[in-house]
């Protein structure tokens, strides 16, 4: 299919493009947190997608097939210089992956949102911030007038869609300390016995709200700046994801890379405590442990889809920091085989390792026995999967979702044998903390 494309000026801060498209259905911003990011190098804006795939209306296997023939109906020719040319955007939630896994179902979901939403997306925004250009680039499909009045939204960017008030009422952990204590302690009883060597164990915060979620993501973007951010608004809720973990990217040539986040410490208050806080993450034994189980699971992951001996860790153990944790990432690529689709090399490696644990299917029959909720969009992935078979999908951590004046938070963390219960409460609370500390100091003071 042919595309259209038109060079648009470029801006340093991708809000004011995005506010001019607000006003239509649908809109989606994959941020990569610039300026203050320096990770990251391309912002994509979209909206008014001409379908969507809805895994509640399909069921599981249907979403991935509908997903993969909506793909396949638009097969284009990628621009040589653009990664994203128009495709899925959305999200697939931790939850679908129990049906990839055969998982039991023991806890209800207790709000209403689908497992995977994603819509099809036929024009997109780019902005490329190492180059400092921008392009709006349309499919043949999308008609001339609506290409034309976007052209002039982006050449003289009027916000159509203000940001509102937005007023945080509450803030309740959905689970107590105790029970948070006693779920780790269960944990590490089940890796004594040999059941497994790892469990990732995350928390909810729900909070009440009224307002406008848009002015929510702008102060937290503004206090937690990621690469892999979104924010996007459905029909059914809105998504505030300010997630620094790549879960998996892949060219239109098939290159694949995953970037597990495992190891996690505060930063400190003076320069002389970050930097021995970092020192002491670097050479943690049992964080450097945790990281390679999830590099071994991952590699496992991707030897199903890619070719024989492609498979590849690049980088083991590098210190990466954020504006309130340090973390430890690695880096694994492959080559993925000629007959995988986008979709399948989702699904065989869906969920990612790093929020569930080793080995992926126990690991996860422990998460639904000790967490008290559905973990919905959080630990799934947000991103896109282009006409070409390009994609780009974060880890949904430090991602909230707004759906009926309520607002849900999660956080978490991996636990091994020698995981210290009261430790890794706290862990939980570090991840998230910036993020609910950020809007009620913006918009409420109540206490957590």
């Amino acid at each position: 299919m042919t595309l259209r494309r038109v060079s648009i000026c470029y801006q340093e801060n991708s809000q004011v493009y995005f506010e001019a498209i607000r006003d239509l259905a649908w809109p989606v911003w994959l941020d990569s947190g610039k300026p203050r990011q320096s990770r990251g190098r391309f912002d994509f804006i979209s909206a008014a997608p001409s379908t969507q795939v809805d895994s509640d209306a399909l069921g599981p296997n249907e979403f991935w097939i509908q997903l993969q023939q909506a793909l396949d109906l638009n097969k284009t020719t990628q621009d040589s210089d653009l990664p994203f040319c128009g495709g899925a955007i959305g999200y697939i939630g931790y939850d679908l992956g129990r049906f990839n896994q055969t998982q039991p179902k023991t806890i209800d979901a207790d709000f209403d949102i689908p497992d995977a939403l994603m819509g099809i997306y036929d024009w997109v925004l780019i902005q490329d911030h190492d180059r400092q250009q921008s392009v709006l680039v349309a499919q043949a499909s999308v008609p001339e007038d609506v290409f034309s009045d976007l052209i002039s939204r982006f050449t003289n960017p009027i916000p159509i869609k203000t940001t509102g008030n937005f007023e945080l009422k509450g803030v309740q952990p959905q689970i107590s300390e105790q029970r948070h204590l006693q779920s780790v302690e269960k944990i590490k009883d089940y890796i004594l016995a040999g059941d497994c060597y790892q469990v990732n164990l995350a928390q909810r915060f729900d909070m009440n709200y009224q307002g406008d979620c848009y002015a929510a993501y702008l102060a937290l973007r503004e206090a937690l700046p990621s690469q892999y951010s979104c924010y996007m608004e459905t029909d059914n809720a809105v998504l505030l994801s300010l997630s620094p973990e790549c879960f998996l990217s892949a060219d239109r040539f098939g290159h694949i890379t995953t970037k597990p986040i495992k190891g996690t410490l505060p930063r400190g208050e003076t320069p002389a405590q970050d930097q021995q806080l970092a020192k002491t993450l670097l050479t943690s034994e049992k964080d450097r442990a945790e990281n390679l189980m999830i590099v071994d699971l991952l590699r496992n992951d991707l030897s199903k889809i890619c070719a024989p001996h492609s498979v590849q860790t690049q980088k083991l153990f590098e210190l990466e920091s954020y504006a309130n944790v340090h973390h430890l990432v690695s880096t694994i690529t492959g080559q993925k085989l000629a007959d995988v689709s986008a979709t399948d090399l989702l699904k065989a490696c869906f969920p990612g390792g790093s929020i569930t644990g080793a080995p992926k299917k126990r690991a996860m029959e422990i998460i639904e026995e000790l967490e008290a909720s559905r973990r919905s969009v959080y630990c799934g992935s947000i991103g896109y999967i282009g006409f070409d078979g390009a994609l780009d999908m974060n880890i949904a951590i430090r991602t909230l979702i707004a759906d009926d004046n309520k607002l849900y938070c999660w956080g978490g963390g991996g636990i091994v044998a020698d995981s210290s219960p009261a430790g890794e409460y706290e862990e939980s609370l570090n991840k998230i903390g910036i993020l609910i500390e950020t809007l009620k100091r913006k918009f409420s003071r109540v206490e957590l």
